[in-house]
């Protein structure tokens, strides 16, 4: 056994490479991706109300985000491009966060988990962006796949502890 086995982007030499996904049948995938923007809850509630001397913050993130999914392969190397069915980036507003929602749709070949992740990493980063002047202290975090359908893997559900 190599020391690569398992490692579906390395070569038999240990060499990056894209995994040949051709002989693989396209079917509908999704992935749900979750992060939070933690903030002070002044910040929030200038985000809820619309007072962000920038705009409109959740907006401009939901096309960030939107925007980010569809570019996906030029930022992670080994990731295929991929032709995006649909893209949701929703938000939910808490005292001292922001949770940033990405889903992500397509019939393909191989599955949109990292076009998920992207989206709500960079819809959250915007959020960040937006607010900085009036939040320095704001920290990105849990980002997280909570959930993909399709593909011979099969299904994916995170499962959090007592819930």
């Amino acid at each position: 056994m190599s020391d690569h086995e398992g490692f579906t982007h390395l070569d038999p030499l240990g060499r990056a490479r894209m995994v040949d996904v051709t002989p693989k049948e396209p079917t509908h995938r999704r992935a749900n991706a979750k992060g939070r923007v933690y903030m002070k809850s002044e910040t929030a509630s200038a985000v809820a109300r619309g007072s962000i001397s920038k705009g409109d913050v959740l907006a401009v993130a939901r096309v960030a985000g939107i925007q980010a999914s569809k570019k996906t392969s030029d930022l992670i190397p080994l990731c295929h491009p991929l032709l995006i069915g649909s893209v949701f980036v929703n938000f939910t507003i808490e005292d001292d966060f922001i949770e940033v929602e990405a889903q992500v749709e397509t019939v393909g070949r191989t599955g949109v988990e990292m076009e998920a992740l992207t989206a709500a990493t960079v819809a959250a980063l915007t959020i960040y962006d937006m607010c900085k002047s009036l939040d320095k202290e704001m920290v990105i975090g849990d980002i997280t796949l909570w959930e993909k359908t399709g593909g011979k893997s099969g299904p994916f559900k995170r499962t959090v502890p007592g819930s």
